[in-house]
């Protein structure tokens, strides 16, 4: 599946009016949805806490904050574009570039946003990966515990030795073509 082929979900945070043309210009729903408009970081918190987007973009001013503590807050899960006047553009990226938020300064050309936007998805699509390797990761974690726990049980309740207790682990769940871990659990409820 290429990138193309992707659908987006959006957080758009804005107060302009005239932003919201460039938007419908740059997100069309065929790729991006849901796209959620708000107009102040307030609303934005409220919804990123239901629901959590594949793309945000900050447009400030706002009425409430720049949004420089949404944009390192929502970075980890989401990838982030924080547009501000090119005043203050150098400060915010400074402060929040190290967190992974692209910053924009205005004005911009709708050339340059349209390949800003580009880099967002691609962004994006290296949040999912790098969260599938850690859930991956957690996972085979886990399983670990749980084994060493079935071993320590069968030390205690059968008295093997922990070479002989993995050994047993494995060999069951190579002839049952099942997980260690469901082997593990197993024995983990039948002594518990």
């Amino acid at each position: 599946m290429n990138q193309e082929d992707r659908i987006y979900s959006v957080l758009i945070v804005s107060s302009s009016r005239n932003f919201q043309e460039i938007v419908d210009a740059h997100f069309p729903e065929s790729i991006f949805n849901p796209l959620h408009t708000v107009n102040s970081i307030s609303a934005a918190k409220r919804k990123s806490s239901e629901y959590t987007y594949d793309l945000v973009v900050i447009n400030s001013p706002l009425p409430d904050d720049v949004g420089v503590r949404f944009a390192i807050d929502t970075a980890p899960e989401s990838a982030v574009m924080l547009i501000v006047s090119n005043e203050i553009y150098e400060d915010v990226n400074y402060r929040v570039s190290p967190h992974g938020v692209f910053v924009l300064a205005k004005p911009f050309s709708k050339t340059f946003f349209a390949t800003a936007v580009s880099w967002l998805r691609s962004a994006r699509e290296i949040i999912k990966r790098s969260q599938k390797k850690t859930h991956t990761i957690e996972e085979k974690m886990e399983e670990i515990r749980i084994v060493n726990r079935a071993k320590w049980l069968l030390i205690n309740e059968r008295k093997m030795e922990e070479p002989e207790a993995h050994r047993y682990i494995e060999k069951q769940a190579m002839d049952r073509c099942i997980s260690k871990g469901d082997v593990a659990r197993e024995i983990i409820d039948m002594y518990s």
